[in-house]
Formats: C-alpha cells, structure tokens, sequence
C-alpha cells in the first residue's frame, strides 16, 4: 500500500468526568442559535407546577450539533431496537404536552352544546 493511502494513525483522547459532577434532570429543552452557536437550555417542569427552571446551558458550533442530532438518531435507533418503538404523544402542539390544563366543567361544556345547536 502506498504511502498516501495509509490512514493516519487515530488519537485517542481521554475524557475525564470530575468527580463532583452532579447529573440533572431535563424534560424541556429550549433551542436557540446564532450564525456561530446553537444554544441548548434544559429546563425541569414538574407536574402541575407553574414554574420550571433551567438546570444546564449547552452551547456548541453548528457543526457539532449537527454531530450531535446524528448520534442521537443512532442511539434512538439501537434504543428502539433493544426495547421497542418508543411512542410520542398524539397533542397537536408541543405545548400540550407539558402544560396540560384541567378539563373544563361539564356545566361549561352542556353551554357550548346549547351553543352549537343553535
């Protein structure tokens, strides 16, 4: 094999986890970007709580992210493949899902029939 054709040899880069690092919890994530940075806030909404909180910023370059979603997709894909389809809920809007309201009174509801019929 010629000398242009051989791959250069892979660095290994050794990651280190400090060991006061605290895992967090995120069911929210809110995504913005600029030209140079995609922003990633994960945020914990907790049942019927008014209020949530951010509890980790990510930033990257496009690229990564772009990294980053191609990972995701894989692991969902081996995910899914181990433990089954995993199931969205059937809400129309994103927003649904995690503000849900309580169902309206059935003495609202008999009114807004009257309404119709007429």
């Amino acid at each position: 094999m010629s000398e242009a054709k051989k791959k250069p040899n892979a660095k290994r880069i050794s990651i280190e986890i400090p060991k006061d690092l605290k895992a967090v919890y995120g069911n929210i994530a809110f995504i913005s970007h600029t030209p140079a940075e995609l922003v990633l806030d994960f945020a914990q909404v907790l049942p019927r709580m008014t209020k949530g909180h951010i509890v980790s910023r990510v930033i990257m370059s496009p690229m990564h992210a772009k990294m980053l979603q191609k990972a995701l997709a894989q692991n969902l894909a081996n995910y899914e493949r181990q433990y089954g389809e995993i199931r969205l809920p059937q809400q129309t809007a994103l927003a649904e899902q995690f503000f849900r309201f309580p169902p309206s009174d059935s003495s609202d509801e008999e009114s807004e029939e009257d309404e119709n019929k007429e």
